[in-house]
């Protein structure tokens, strides 16, 4: 049968052909229109983005204003928003300390702590502690002097571990800093180098804080 040939009435036939054509043709235009109307009401139904919070935080001795989702972790605001990517994301469950940094001068685990908490506050970060001529850290150095790490994935939250755990007087026996420390975990077994880095350090931190509050009242 001609695919072309037309009915009495000038009409082209129908045909097998034709007649899948344009059922396809149909199905397909039913599918468009039902996809769209899909799309609409799930754009209707779609709830609205959270609300951004005016946040404004100190980092490492610089302001910032930022505008933060109300449930991003500060974690996350340092190392996706400021590009501060130090503070590590280990287990981002608060459990290994990788992310460690001090929250007005206390420490914390950043993967457990909201951005917008840190409003009004300041925020130091591993990035934040050598000298302004690039002097490392007492803690710092006494990592490096005393090999206290291996793959240094871990170093940064231990460092800032390390400095608080000084700060609050608790690194005055080994006990004490294996205890103050144990929420730092090392995958790679550096706890003996650790320990040792943070004996040495102690004396010079106090040293120097001493000096600090002397000229500050001299």
């Amino acid at each position: 049968m001609n695919p072309t040939a037309s009915s009495g009435t000038g009409a082209p036939a129908l045909n097998r052909r034709t007649f899948m054509m344009s059922t396809a043709a149909g199905a397909a235009g039913a599918a468009g229109a039902a996809g769209t109307g899909l799309a609409s009401a799930q754009e209707a139904t779609a709830p609205p983005a959270p609300p951004r919070i005016d946040t404004r935080v100190v980092i490492n001795g610089q302001p910032h204003a930022l505008q933060l989702e109300p449930r991003a972790s500060l974690l996350d605001v340092l190392r996706e928003q400021l590009g501060l990517t130090g503070a590590k994301k280990g287990c981002d469950h608060g459990q290994c300390g990788a992310c460690t940094v001090h929250l007005d001068g206390r420490r914390v685990a950043s993967c457990l702590t909201l951005g917008v908490k840190a409003d009004g506050c300041t925020v130091t970060t591993i990035e934040g502690i050598a000298a302004p001529d690039g002097t490392l850290h007492p803690m710092q150095q006494a990592f490096v002097d005393h090999d206290a790490l291996q793959c240094g994935y871990c170093t940064p939250g231990q460092v800032m571990a390390a400095i608080a755990c000084v700060r609050e007087g608790h690194a005055t026996s080994e006990a004490q800093i294996r205890e103050y420390m144990s929420g730092n975990l090392c995958r790679c077994g550096a706890y003996a180098g650790i320990l040792e880095a943070i004996r040495d350090a102690a004396p010079r931190m106090r040293a120097e804080t001493e000096a600090m509050e002397g000229r500050r009242h001299a």
